[in-house]
């Protein structure tokens, strides 16, 4: 049976959220969204651990968290790197031994259900890597730096990706350490596997799955939490 564990990234500062508190760290129905991301992979059977990346001058605080709220799959909290690539290879560095597929995901991404990540997960233990993401909606235009449009490509063939990134281990670790010696710096996870040629699959997620980094994100975030929770009171 395959073993697996989670990453969970929350090193950034972030200044579109307009607030001196790190989005991470900004409380949703009084508790930091961090949290809720947390017991979301907490509550799940097949994620064995959990590593938490964060701010050097935030351990303190995180490994309160941990306590308060009885996080105790989290196996480590690191202090994380100058760029957020930098924070999942430490990461990485910190999960226990033993386990057979790595899910990264962002730490302000509370909304992800346990349904797709564990989706997620047993496609990139069947394939090596696999990414939630969901069809884009909308027309997109490729924009030269002058403003012109240079290109308008097929939308059905257009994704916008989410977390959680899911890989077997030993694949990512492969794929920043051969990062690390180019001196590479990508976008996301999956970049740096289809770097040394390994496919990455699609898992279609959710449109709920949001990354909460402005105040109109944090609106939307309290409308979904509402959602959320009227749907547990009356699963009918």
């Amino acid at each position: 049976m395959a073993r697996y564990g989670a990453v969970i990234v929350a090193a950034g500062k972030g200044t579109r959220m307009g607030t001196s508190e790190s989005k991470q760290y900004l409380q949703l129905r009084n508790k930091p969204i961090l949290v809720h991301t947390l017991e979301t992979f907490q509550r799940m059977p097949e994620i064995e651990a959990i590593v938490l990346v964060t701010g050097s001058e935030d351990i303190g605080r995180c490994v309160t968290y941990v306590e308060r709220y009885g996080l105790s799959k989290v196996a480590a909290v690191a202090s994380g790197g100058e760029e957020r690539q930098h924070s999942v290879r430490i990461g990485l560095e910190r999960l226990p031994e033993g386990l057979d597929v790595v899910a990264v995901h962002d730490g302000v991404r509370p909304f992800v259900t346990e349904a797709k990540i564990a989706e997620c997960l047993h496609k990139a233990y069947e394939a090596g890597g696999a990414v939630l993401a969901v069809p884009v909606k909308d027309t997109i235009k490729v924009v030269s730096d002058s403003g012109r449009i240079d290109a308008t490509p097929e939308r059905k063939s257009l994704w916008a990706v989410q977390t959680p990134q899911a890989f077997r281990l030993g694949l990512l670790r492969q794929a920043h350490d051969h990062a690390a010696r180019e001196g590479f710096v990508g976008t996301d996870d999956a970049m740096l596997v289809e770097r040394i040629g390994h496919s990455v699959y699609v898992v279609e997620g959710d449109y709920t799955n949001i990354k909460i980094t402005t105040p109109d994100d944090l609106l939307l975030a309290e409308r979904l939490l509402d959602q959320l929770q009227g749907e547990r009171e009356d699963p009918t």
